[in-house]
């Protein structure tokens, strides 16, 4: 079972416009909304490819209990179905392709393991211009948490550990929740002996990266935030100086570039594609720790994770991600080994 946190659930709003205009009224032409936070869009991606998981993290208020009720009515299936590939896809050979990746699998069961507070959860709120592609996303904060709330949140933690293959730690904190709040799950999965993943920013970054994670998966934004470098490989390796394992660096259309233990590799996309990325870091996120549990190397971990990410900027739903790109891409993506030392 793969454990994911999400400290700061979301109901996940999307609505379409044919156009977005500031200033003006709008016509919505489709909208969806789904349970949503970082960790809960990792969790329904490693459904789709077939791993078994777990989801904790805070929900309440009547948002919270549309957000648990859709969750409990989620279809493993409805991550990973959409079959339109698109933006010059092309079918692919199986080179580089796992058994696991050239079949779909079985989907697996999300179990929700939330812990109830008495806040009501947040909405996220996305616009996307059907016209050029472009999302315009608007956060709420989110409740607040007491002290009491944490702390069940935290012997729900160290239960579910107890059955865990690896965990996500994911997404910003809610109020209320002290900004070492991370480091302190680190140090729980570490003493477990569970492989943690980190996936946060800001403060919460700094701290946490101290507790020493398995990985850290920053953007490049929020690299150059943790190490004042834009430099992919100087900041990477900067951030993983700062007491992560591994670093996996997101570099949006240019692919992931991945400083470990094992060696340095950058995984490119074989083409730069159009469409919306929301969620595009959380389906790379899947496919890190996917690949972690099977045993995969590192470029196969990598090259699953670009193929993800990329899938999910071409899928027409936010936060999905679309099988049959994912499946046509995975072999075509480029993989680069550094010469140069970790």
């Amino acid at each position: 079972m793969i454990l994911t946190v999400t400290l700061n659930t979301a109901l996940d709003l999307t609505y379409g416009v044919p156009e977005l205009v500031p200033h003006a009224s709008h016509r919505v032409s489709d909208m969806s909304e789904r349970p949503g936070g970082k960790g809960l869009n990792v969790a329904r991606v490693l459904s789709a490819l077939g791993h078994e998981t777990a989801v904790t993290g805070f929900a309440g208020g009547s948002t919270g209990a549309v957000l648990r009720e859709l969750l409990g009515s989620l279809s493993p299936q409805d991550a990973g179905t959409d079959t339109k590939a698109g933006n010059g896809a092309t079918p692919a050979d199986s080179t580089g392709a796992t058994s696991a990746d050239s079949t779909a699998p079985a989907a697996a069961p999300i179990t929700d393991a939330l812990v109830t507070v008495a806040g009501n959860t947040r909405r996220t709120i996305a616009v996307v211009d059907r016209a050029t592609g472009d999302t315009t996303q608007l956060n709420e904060p989110g409740p607040l948490v007491t002290a009491d709330e944490w702390t069940a949140l935290l012997g729900r933690y160290e239960e579910l550990l107890t059955g865990a293959d690896a965990v996500a730690l994911c997404g910003s904190l809610p109020p209320g929740i002290h900004v070492g709040a991370y480091a302190e799950l680190v140090r729980l999965a570490r003493s477990a002996g569970v492989p943690v993943l980190l996936d946060t920013s800001g403060e919460p970054l700094r701290r946490g990266i101290a507790a020493r994670p398995d990985l850290i998966k920053p953007n490049a934004d929020e690299l150059a935030q943790l190490t004042g470098s834009r430099e992919p490989l100087r900041a990477t390796r900067d951030a993983r100086r700062r007491g992560a394992h591994g670093v996996i660096a997101s570099l949006g259309p240019d692919g992931m570039l991945a400083v470990t233990p094992d060696g340095i590799w950058q995984a490119s996309p074989p083409a730069k594609v159009l469409g919306n990325p929301t969620g595009a870091g959380d389906s790379a996120v899947a496919g890190l720790l996917s690949g972690l549990v099977e045993g995969l190397s590192w470029p196969d971990r990598l090259r699953r994770a670009v193929a993800l990410s990329t899938a999910t900027v071409l899928s027409p739903t936010a936060g999905d991600f679309d099988r049959a790109a994912y499946e046509e891409l995975l072999p075509r993506v480029g993989i680069e080994e550094h010469t140069t030392a970790a």
